[in-house]
């Protein structure tokens, strides 16, 4: 690799989503149920569901959460910490999947209702990888990076992690809290810098 060839890659800003186990899509939506893709997202086989679901928290509530299929093993909700706020629960930054010793929520949907003991996180902000540009760039699955991103509000963002596979396209992810404090837009680009 060049040492001076620009590690550029795209940046996707979450907002709050909700990933469900097939058991919980069918005690919210009805037996049988299967969530249909409204929109396709920037990692292959993954999208944004036409259905949403409401969520409880212990302070507040959000009616339209939307949901990414397609069904996960563990159900799990993704929030910012403002949105975190206003729930009135205290989750912990952490990567997709890791949810064991997180806030439980209530969660509703047109048929039925379930309440799960643990699944809310802040998502670690991270970049998927596929492996070939991770190769290029030298770079290792769990690696923690630095990424510079915005223009007039420009911030680098420290503890980003790599996440690398085969399955994945090139796309770093943050939170609605991250792209607003650094005036980043989905579209945008961040640098990897050493």
């Amino acid at each position: 690799m060049s040492g001076a060839e620009s590690k550029k890659v795209p940046v996707g800003v979450s907002a709050r989503h909700i990933h469900l186990s097939q058991e919980h899509v069918e005690a919210l939506f009805g037996a049988g149920a299967k969530l249909t893709e409204f929109k396709p997202l920037s990692q292959p086989g993954q999208f944004a569901a036409n259905e949403t679901v409401a969520v409880f928290g212990p302070k507040g509530s959000f009616p339209k959460v939307r949901i990414l299929g397609p069904a996960r093993r563990a159900t799990q909700l993704e929030v910012s910490r403002t949105d975190a706020f206003a729930l009135g629960v205290n989750p912990p930054v952490r990567e997709s999947g890791n949810i064991e010793g997180t806030p439980g929520i209530r969660i509703v949907g047109p048929a039925g209702e379930v309440t799960v003991d643990k699944g809310v996180i802040v998502a670690a902000r991270h970049i998927h990888f596929h492996t070939s540009d991770a190769e290029r760039w030298g770079i290792q699955d769990k690696q923690l990076l630095k990424v510079r991103v915005g223009g007039g509000r420009s911030v680098v963002f420290e503890q980003v992690v790599a996440r690398v596979s085969a399955d994945f396209a090139l796309d770093m992810h943050i939170d609605t809290d991250e792209g607003n404090a650094s005036g980043v837009n989905t579209g945008d680009f961040g640098e990897i810098v050493e």
